[in-house]
């Protein structure tokens, strides 16, 4: 029997040819090297006073002048307290966490947007411009996002989409990503028995932790977009800085930093 000094490993043929070794492999080795959650850096590629500027570009910023807005799935309503700071003129921020929904409407209070800025579990009217950010790699069912998006939008109106890192990226797998790419390398049972030891919420898939992750890949979210009631108008990948040497239509799943997207009926 082949034996490492450090990990007392059975035979490598063995290994690969039984599932629950391989796992059991792959966790004493994430379990010896990372044995807590690991602090993690990440390319940041947006700076500035304005996120939503930065996200989805300076024209943006024109764009919604004088427009309804929704931000759907707004967190704490940050981003949507910005839009209504920056001249649109009624912003809903959609959330279906209701604790949210009181953390925002006390923020936007106090920044004394709050007859500008509503945050509704569902806008009461159709919006001209309905945004996401930093979702759609969570996303349960994108599909069903895709078409509950339309149904808030104005028949002109338009989705605005940034989301990232994409599931390719290096560190696409969020906290899975211990070293570049660690989640394509290491299986998902393993890293979720990994996980387990410092999170104990009971997921047992990426899908089941908290956030959820569903894998989106930039060729996924372009199919998952053509069979919605909506079309893609302009997709441009955003590469991260240290790869943009490397980074073309052939190689975008791995060196995409973020997805930036405009979306309109179909």
């Amino acid at each position: 029997m082949l034996e490492d000094p450090v990990l007392s490993l059975p035979r490598l043929d063995l290994i690969c040819q039984n599932g629950p070794l391989l796992t059991n492999l792959q966790y004493r080795i994430l379990k010896r090297f990372w044995p807590t959650r690991p602090d993690l850096s990440r390319d940041i590629w947006f700076t500035g006073p304005s996120r939503v500027g930065h996200l989805f570009g300076e024209d943006f910023l024109c764009r919604i002048q004088g427009k309804i807005v929704a931000d759907f799935g707004c967190g704490e309503g940050r981003e949507a307290i910005e839009l209504a700071r920056l001249g649109a003129t009624k912003v809903y921020g959609v959330e279906i966490l209701s604790e949210r929904l009181g953390i925002a409407r006390e923020l936007a209070r106090q920044a004394k947007v709050a007859q500008i800025c509503e945050f509704v579990m569902r806008p009461p009217e159709n919006a001209d411009i309905v945004l996401s950010i930093d979702a759609f790699e969570h996303f349960d069912d994108p599909g069903s996002i895709l078409r509950e998006m339309d149904s808030m939008l104005a028949p002109q109106g338009e989705v605005w989409i940034s989301f990232g890192p994409p599931w390719y990226h290096p560190i696409g797998g969020h906290l899975f990503s211990v070293f570049p790419w660690a989640h394509l390398v290491f299986s998902e049972k393993a890293l979720i028995r990994w996980r387990s030891d410092f999170k104990h919420d009971g997921a047992t898939r990426f899908s089941e932790v908290a956030g959820g992750l569903n894998q989106m890949t930039i060729a996924r979210f372009e199919r998952i977009v053509e069979a919605s009631p909506l079309r893609i108008t302009t997709l441009t990948a955003l590469p991260i800085r240290k790869l943009k040497p490397l980074h073309s239509r052939l190689t975008r799943e791995f060196t995409t930093a973020a997805v930036r997207c405009v979306l309109v009926k179909k």
